[in-house]
């Protein structure tokens, strides 16, 4: 069902016509640039909607029977970008306090924080994670790896942030998901679990190995390499994030499957072969122009 989780009613009928037996809330705007030119859809979807769907989920979970009750869960997928920015070193743990930088970060702890609340106020059994930086088939063209992709097998200009050199933990969205059921399924209610690929690489480094990527699967003359443009920065750019996925791995059994090399080739590949669905999604809503300049 297509719905705005920010809809009172329409996500009560959702609860009243499909009685699920858990809740994954992974609806959100997630892109920081985004978030810099409009904020406004950020805070109506990742905070209010987030709280719309733990009403809607405590008033239906308290009409459960015990044992269904006792079954139910509401899983909340948040991100990295919460705890800021790191230095040179360091990872972040489920214990680093909160940091959010740019409005798309700050709607996410708001959101978590209220997933929080109503587990110790209302005892509903909440589960969160936050993950690192997803990539795969599927994702939205604005995002760094498909924007790349596609621009360099089109031979338009990459624009880089900077010097290049702001670093990110990069996750398979397969490997998320796998995390994610994990979690639901066996999680600690009223626990937060860290999702990370441990693969931290600049953005220069990514970059790089998209052009090499392209050209070796989509050859052309020149390598696309010669395609990168250095570009202003963005507005309170946080410089590097890195996740310690260890609480997941130890109490769940969580691992990654995807080597971050087999899982970028792959992902490369599937833009490729499915530039229709890109021209598609994107077609009257985005032509892969610069966002977030403030």
């Amino acid at each position: 069902m297509r719905a705005d989780i920010a809809d009172a009613d329409g996500v009560a009928r959702v609860f009243a016509d499909h009685q699920p037996g858990a809740v994954l809330n992974l609806a959100a705007e997630t892109h920081v640039d985004r978030s810099i030119d409009t904020p406004r859809p950020f805070v109506d979807t990742n905070i209010v909607g987030t709280f719309v769907l733990l009403e809607a989920a405590r008033r239906f979970a308290g009409r459960l029977a015990p044992s269904e009750r006792e079954a139910f869960r509401f899983l909340h997928v948040s991100t990295d970008e919460v705890y800021g920015t790191l230095g040179a070193s360091g990872q972040f743990t489920e214990e680093t306090p909160y940091a959010p930088n740019s409005p798309y970060a700050a709607s996410k702890a708001s959101a978590d924080h209220l997933v929080r609340a109503y587990w110790h106020t209302y005892g509903l059994p909440v589960v969160i994670t936050n993950c690192s930086n997803n990539y795969g088939p599927y994702q939205f063209p604005e995002k760094l790896i498909p924007l790349m992709i596609l621009n360099a097998v089109d031979g338009r200009p990459l624009p880089i942030y900077g010097d290049g050199g702001n670093v990110r933990d990069w996750l398979h969205v397969e490997d998320h998901c796998a995390g994610l059921l994990l979690a639901l399924a066996t999680g600690r209610i009223g626990e937060k679990y860290n999702i990370g690929g441990g693969n931290e690489r600049t953005n220069l480094e990514i970059v790089d190995r998209i052009c090499d990527a392209v050209d070796e699967l989509h050859p052309a003359r020149a390598s696309r390499r010669a395609l990168k443009t250095f570009v202003p920065d963005r507005p309170g750019h946080d410089r590097r994030y890195a996740i310690d996925a260890g609480r997941i791995r130890r109490e769940l059994g969580w691992a990654p499957r995807h080597t971050f090399e087999s899982g970028l080739r792959e992902t490369v590949r599937w833009y490729l072969e499915h530039r229709d669905w890109c021209e598609q999604v994107q077609a009257g809503r985005y032509d892969r122009q610069r966002l977030g300049l403030g």
